[in-house]
């Protein structure tokens, strides 16, 4: 069993608050998973019952619209935690989060978390922190989605991807998005990104190498991201 004392998740998260006692204590309870591609960390209307820690891999975490399409809200990479706001509100999940890529995740039971809730001062303002932030998140999502045009979305999106997940050796940005999966993030139709898409290529602002995405000129995306 992987110990969490030595775990990359630890470094970047609300984890390394955590005494050596209280990870221990983790440790024992967690369980580790391999969620592959396409598959559910879990569902809109699903009690979660605990925390996820990701390992590796990347999810998307996305919220049904009424009239069934889905917009994606974020996406969550390795060294972090998921679930937490659903955990401590004691509500059902309103967010899916579906694996972008195989995935590796532990589980950690909601009462070893809610004990070191409460009795860890620095780990529960971590966790508050890192709560305020997704909620800031998603306040500028509303506002873009209302105030931004399409195409303004998707060149702040496509910067913003390349700054979370950097380059390949190849170049593109280094995570694997379908053109629906931009289309979800941006909140517009699939054949609306595809063609955006297709302006930024033609222009020279864009590349694409297979199906993944190159910025070649990230000072005109920035422009365009800002209205000009």
């Amino acid at each position: 069993m992987n110990k969490c004392s030595q775990c990359i998740v630890r470094q970047f998260s609300s984890l390394k608050h955590l005494t050596k006692e209280e990870l221990l204590r983790v440790s024992a309870c967690k369980t580790s998973k391999i969620i592959k591609k396409g598959e559910f960390l879990f569902e809109e209307g699903e009690h979660i019952n605990g925390v996820f820690c990701i390992k590796d891999g990347v999810c998307k975490v996305s919220k049904m619209s009424e009239n069934g399409k889905n917009q994606i809200i974020n996406l969550i990479n390795h060294g972090n935690i998921i679930g937490e706001r659903s955990l401590i509100s004691n509500e059902v999940s309103n967010l899916s989060a579906i694996a972008l890529n195989d995935m590796t995740v532990c589980f950690i039971p909601k009462d070893e978390i809610m004990r070191d809730l409460q009795m860890n001062a620095a780990f529960s303002l971590d966790v508050l922190k890192t709560m305020a932030t997704s909620l800031k998140s998603a306040d500028n999502l509303i506002v873009d989605m209302a105030q931004k045009s399409v195409k303004q979305r998707l060149a702040e999106s496509l910067l913003n991807l390349k700054e979370k997940f950097g380059t390949s050796s190849q170049g593109v940005i280094d995570i694997h998005l379908s053109r629906e999966d931009i289309a979800n993030i941006i909140g517009t139709a699939t054949e609306s990104a595809i063609r955006l898409l297709s302006e930024l290529k033609k222009k020279g602002i864009i590349e694409f190498k297979g199906k993944d995405i190159a910025i070649l000129n990230d000072q005109e995306l920035e422009k365009i991201a800002h209205g000009f």
